[in-house]
């Protein structure tokens, strides 16, 4: 079987998955008037398909998804977050998670580009409202549907968001930042860079700023390439990062806070929703090939159907942890959002979510068993898994698991099951 006719089964494959993928976490668009409704799910689902059509060539060659996101922004998917009064949609979380599903099972990456995208838009669109320089940003997201990156990952701190060795240099009204950026996920495709920076150089790490630079406020410094096992579209290089601003372009409030009430928990239920799209993709391709196996054996299931009874219940158990997870984080203000209690809930949805994925991919894969494992086929699953083997390493568990281990140790005991 060649190449070429690889990509097609694969894109087939996927198409197929795409016209379903809308059916998301929480059906998040149910509110809206029927016609309203109807006219997102047409959005979501044009890009859906293009990102599918795309996503075999896009792992292949390691290439930015370009066709799917120059789609989300013909169907105005980037500015969706951004408030009314600013030119936005005005979607919620639970709205842009569902996407994020939508987009997980058509392209691993385009979803991972989308709903890092999303973080930073939700950090200035849940902080940046008072500042003049922020409003006239959430201004053009809208109109000009701009792609933002991020810049959390610097030199030897790994993933450590909360502490940065760069500090931002002031003169008089302008600013300026030189970072060792080793990961900047499709940094040279974005209209834009929002980065963390230590607030000054007499400052602890810890006491930090999150600023925007746009193109042409900064220099990209190859300092790294990107040939990864998975998720090879999301083109996670390292540059050293040269900026130079104005001042006005820190958003007013400090890290610690937009971290805690915006950055962490959305960048968590957002991967995760990605997350379980790649999962409910996978589910689909082994679902698909038991269908075809008992019909080839007059009805029979085969032995392995036992794995996609497994892949299904872990399927629906990963499902039901982000759906919970965005209710609880929409019914939150702001004084919740920073207790012990809901931080180290949201951070162990990361944990938990990515396990989850990965055990349910791996089910499908066991299901569907050669033909999964094999890449040239319509039931292979390689991609998937290998896509889905970053969710535990992209700030790692470990890492994860280590800093809630101190508030394990304050957090009470429910009292009952409803507490």
């Amino acid at each position: 079987m060649s190449a070429r006719t690889v990509t097609v089964l694969e894109a087939n494959q996927d198409l197929q998955t795409a016209r379903h993928a809308t059916r998301g976490i929480l059906a998040a668009a149910s509110h809206l008037p029927t016609a309203a409704a109807a006219a997102l799910r047409a959005r979501i689902d044009k890009v859906a398909v293009t990102a599918a059509a795309h996503a075999a060539d896009v792992d292949g060659n390691s290439r930015f998804p370009q066709e799917a996101i120059a789609a989300a922004r013909a169907e105005r998917l980037l500015g969706i977050a951004v408030p009314r009064e600013f030119g936005g949609d005005g979607a919620s979380i639970a709205e842009v998670a569902d996407i994020c599903y939508a987009l997980g099972r058509a392209c691993a990456s385009t979803a991972m580009v989308y709903a890092m995208h999303q973080t930073k838009v939700a950090c200035i669109a849940r902080h940046g409202q008072n500042s003049a320089w922020h409003q006239l940003l959430l201004r053009r997201l809208a109109s000009e549907q701009l792609l933002l990156a991020s810049s959390t990952t610097e030199g030897q701190s790994g993933g450590d968001v909360r502490n940065s060795s760069a500090a931002v240099e002031r003169n008089g009204a302008r600013i300026s930042l030189a970072r060792e950026a080793t990961v900047i996920s499709y940094g040279r495709a974005a209209d834009g860079i929002v980065t963390t920076a230590r607030r000054s150089a007499d400052t602890a790490s810890s006491d930090q700023v999150l600023a925007v630079f746009l193109k042409s406020d900064y220099t990209l410094d190859p300092v790294s390439g990107w040939d990864a096992f998975g998720m090879r579209g999301t083109c996670s290089e390292g540059f050293k990062l040269t900026a130079s601003a104005a001042s006005e372009q820190i958003l007013p409030m400090g890290y610690n806070k937009i971290h805690a009430q915006t950055m962490m928990p959305v960048a968590h239920l957002l991967w995760s929703s990605a997350w379980a799209g790649i999962a409910a993709a996978a589910v689909g391709r082994a679902r698909d090939f038991v269908r075809k196996a008992a019909q080839r054996s007059g009805g029979t299931l085969p032995p392995a159907a036992a794995h996609l009874t497994r892949a299904n219940s872990s399927l629906r158990t990963l499902r039901s942890l982000i759906a919970t997870s965005l209710r609880r984080f929409e019914a939150a203000d702001a004084a919740v959002l920073e207790t012990i209690d809901f931080q180290t809930g949201m951070n162990l949805l990361k944990v938990n979510a990515s396990e989850l994925a990965v055990g349910t991919v791996m089910s499908a894969m066991q299901t569907c068993g050669l033909s999964g494992y094999r890449n040239d086929g319509e039931f292979s699953i390689g991609r998937h898994l290998r896509d889905i083997l970053s969710s535990p390493i992209m700030i790692n568990n470990d890492r994860i698991l280590a800093n809630v281990a101190t508030a394990s140790l304050v957090s009470g005991i429910p009292d009952s099951l409803s507490d």
